[in-house]
C-alpha cells in the first residue's frame, strides 16, 4: 500500500503525465544527458521531501497534534502547532513566504506546456500566451477558493470544486497521461528518434524500452486502479 500511495505521489511531485518535464526536456541543451539530469531531478526531490517531512512533522507530533496531509496539515494543522511555539510567528510568516514561492515556481512549471503550445501552433508571442494561462489558472483558483465558503454547498459527485478538481487531476487524469506518455514513447515513437535523444550505451536504451514498455504502463496502471478505488473492490 506504501509503494502504490508513493508512487502515485510521484505523479504529482515529479510533473509526470502533465507534460511539464517533456517541455522542460525539450529545453535541455544537446549535451546534457536526459538520463542523468531525470535521475538527478528525482533524487533531490526526494531528497527535498524527506528533508520537508523530518522538519514538519516533529513539530506537529511535539504540540500533541494530528499530522494529517495535504491541505488539512498546511492549512489547518501547521497554524495551530505554529501559534504554540516560541518565535511562533515569525517561523509560520517564513514557511507560508517560502510556500507561495513554492506555488508560484510550480505554477509557472505547469502553465508551460500550454504557453509552448500556444507559441508554437497558434503563433502567439510568449506575453500573450502567458497572460491567457494564468487568467484560465486565476479563474479556476477562483472557483477552488470559492467552494469552501460562497460555493460550499455546491457539490459534484458529492465533492466540493476543490475536492473534485483534486480528485479529478491526481487520480484519473495525471495517471491516465503518464500512461499515455509511456505507450507513446515505447511503442509510438520512433526508436531512432529515442535513441538519438537519450544518447546512451546501446544496453543502457535496450533496458530503457523494455521499461517504458512493459513496465511503466502495467505500474501507471495499477496506480490507476489503486488511486481509483479499483483494487479494493477486487
Amino acid at each position: 500500500e506504501g509503494v502504490l500511495i508513493a508512487m502515485g505521489h510521484a505523479f504529482f511531485t515529479l510533473s509526470l503525465g502533465m507534460g511539464a518535464i517533456m517541455v522542460y526536456g525539450s529545453y535541455l541543451p544537446k549535451n546534457v544527458s536526459i538520463a542523468k539530469a531525470t535521475i538527478t531531478i528525482a533524487v533531490a526531490d526526494t531528497a527535498v521531501a524527506l528533508m520537508s517531512g523530518l522538519v514538519i512533522f516533529p513539530i506537529v507530533f511535539a504540540n500533541n497534534l494530528e499530522p494529517g496531509s495535504g491541505f488539512g496539515l498546511i492549512f489547518e494543522t501547521l497554524p495551530i502547532a505554529f501559534g504554540q511555539m516560541e518565535a511562533g510567528v515569525l517561523i509560520g510568516t517564513l514557511f507560508f513566504v517560502l510556500l507561495v514561492l513554492a506555488a508560484l515556481s510550480s505554477s509557472i512549471s505547469l502553465i508551460e506546456p500550454a504557453v509552448a503550445w500556444l507559441v508554437e501552433n497558434r503563433d502567439m508571442s510568449r506575453v500573450r500566451a502567458s497572460v491567457w494561462c494564468g487568467l484560465l489558472t486565476w479563474f479556476v483558483g477562483l472557483g477552488s477558493l470559492l467552494s469552501f465558503n460562497l460555493w460550499s454547498e455546491n457539490k459534484i459527485l458529492g465533492m466540493n470544486f476543490f475536492s473534485f478538481l483534486d480528485y479529478l487531476t491526481a487520480n484519473i487524469l495525471l495517471p491516465l497521461g503518464g500512461l499515455f506518455i509511456a505507450l507513446f514513447s515505447g511503442w509510438l515513437m520512433a526508436t531512432a528518434s529515442s535513441k538519438k535523444e537519450l544518447n546512451s550505451s546501446e544496453t543502457g536504451y535496450n533496458i530503457w524500452l523494455f521499461l517504458v514498455r512493459f513496465i511503466a504502463p502495467v505500474a501507471v496502471m495499477v496506480v490507476f486502479l489503486d488511486v481509483t478505488g479499483v483494487i479494493d473492490l477486487l
